[in-house]
């Protein structure tokens, strides 16, 4: 009875550290311009979770929660969507063949030989360029970051709705350094309600509604998505997924010792198979991808050890489906905070950075870089594989290059070379 309660404080614990993520990624799905409607997206988004939570505690027995991805649900929204100008239900359907792929990966032997062809800078350069990527996002959300047609962006006017931003942000900081589960959720509740209170936002009228199975629900165009020059953010998507669930799994396995016998992290390969069909569910379901997410560290170190713990964070989504009304009027300046928060967190992996030779410090600085200013995951990863590979056979390192790496830049190639002939 003990294990049991110890699993329940777990799991709700787990849940109110990514609780945000039910209001987060319907405001950035449903960006102005994309067309998707805010309450199928949070529907699609709480279904998402539970159902795959709830996969992830009963077929892999993990204390892993599974979410739609933030940084992924990005790049859904302002490169696929509103930068190629992809109708968002042929973008659902990119998102459901990258988990078919994920899902080919995960179930064969080429997820290990996948794992080792990533270059341990570019991985690492990906996470942080996704973090900068994110606080760029968060402070346009904000109104602190705003065009400017000499110098492109510039410091924005300092009215009432940056400044709520910045309150929420200090607010969310000192809840993090306290470590409350509720470090993300107060300051987004805090913000909302003082725009309403100064009529920056008007309140809902009602609180709960039933939940909207029409708007987005197995909308995806699976066939359109199919056209060959949509192929490069196709595998781009596998490749994100695939590098932040091993990544998420190891690292968080290793970091609570979560192994087992052997030291390798526990149930991986049924973990990553949960993963992918949270991918190839999620373009069904009508929102981004989902993954394992970091914030589970949290239930795993109050005492989660079994898939139990995941049981009880899905339950405690189901009542989300039906705050919409209440949700909707959450404005970006009130979850702005988050986004620079989680991309400060983000960029923490810039540490494992290798800098002082050129072959290593390239690729990776292009990585970085690219991401944001091309407001592409997709072009940031395969500059870093091509580059990587022609930067180590220049250097005489062609031995240190896997046969299946160069494999990796030969396809990045001919992605590049395949989105730039279709344009």
């Amino acid at each position: 009875m003990k294990d049991l309660r110890t699993e329940a404080i777990a799991g709700i614990t787990t849940f109110f550290t990514m609780a945000y993520i039910v209001v987060v990624n319907p405001s950035i799905l449903c960006t102005d311009g994309t067309g998707m409607p805010f309450s199928g997206v949070l529907t699609a988004t709480v279904l998402l979770s539970f159902v795959m939570t709830l996969a992830m505690g009963l077929y892999a027995d993990l204390p892993f929660a599974v979410a739609p991805g933030m940084g992924v649900n990005a790049f859904f929204t302002f490169n696929l969507i509103l930068g190629r100008h992809i109708p968002w239900p042929t973008a659902l359907g990119i998102v459901f063949w990258s988990g078919v792929l994920f899902l080919a990966v995960s179930a064969t032997p080429l997820r290990a030989n996948l794992a080792l062809a990533m270059p341990k800078g570019v991985r690492s350069a990906a996470g942080a360029g996704i973090g900068v990527f994110l606080t760029f996002i968060g402070l346009k959300n904000a109104g602190l970051v705003v065009a400017d047609p000499v110098t492109f962006v510039r410091l924005g006017e300092l009215g009432p709705k940056p400044v709520l931003a910045l309150v929420g942000m200090a607010l969310a900081c000192a809840l993090h350094l306290r470590k409350s589960a509720f470090s993300f959720l107060i300051p987004i509740a805090a913000v909302t309600g003082a725009g309403w209170a100064m009529g920056l936002v008007a309140a809902p009228r009602s609180l709960v509604s039933m939940p909207d199975f029409r708007g987005v629900f197995l909308k995806a165009d699976v066939l359109g998505a199919l056209r060959p020059a949509l192929l490069p953010a196709m595998v781009s998507l596998m490749f994100t997924d695939l590098f932040d669930s091993i990544s998420t799994f190891v690292g968080v396995a290793h970091a609570t010792r979560l192994l087992d016998s052997d030291d390798n992290p526990k149930n991986l390969r049924q973990g990553l198979l949960v993963d992918a069909f949270a991918t190839l569910g999620a373009g069904l379901l009508g929102t981004s991808s989902g993954t394992a997410y970091i914030e589970s560290t949290a239930g795993i170190e109050a005492g989660g050890r079994t898939g139990l713990t995941s049981v009880f964070t899905a339950l405690c989504f189901l009542p989300c489906l039906f705050l919409a009304p209440l949700a909707g009027t959450v404005p970006g300046f009130a979850t702005a905070p988050i986004l620079i928060l989680v991309g400060a967190f983000m960029f923490r992996s810039v540490s494992g950075l290798e800098l002082e030779r050129l072959e290593d410090a390239v690729p990776s600085f292009l990585t970085l870089v690219l991401i944001p200013l091309t407001f592409s995951i997709t072009q940031g990863l395969l500059w870093g594989f091509l580059s990587h590979a022609v930067l180590y056979t220049l250097a005489g390192r062609r031995r240190e290059v896997p046969p299946f790496q160069y494999g990796l830049a030969a396809l990045s190639a001919g992605l590049l070379w395949l989105e730039h002939g279709a344009r």
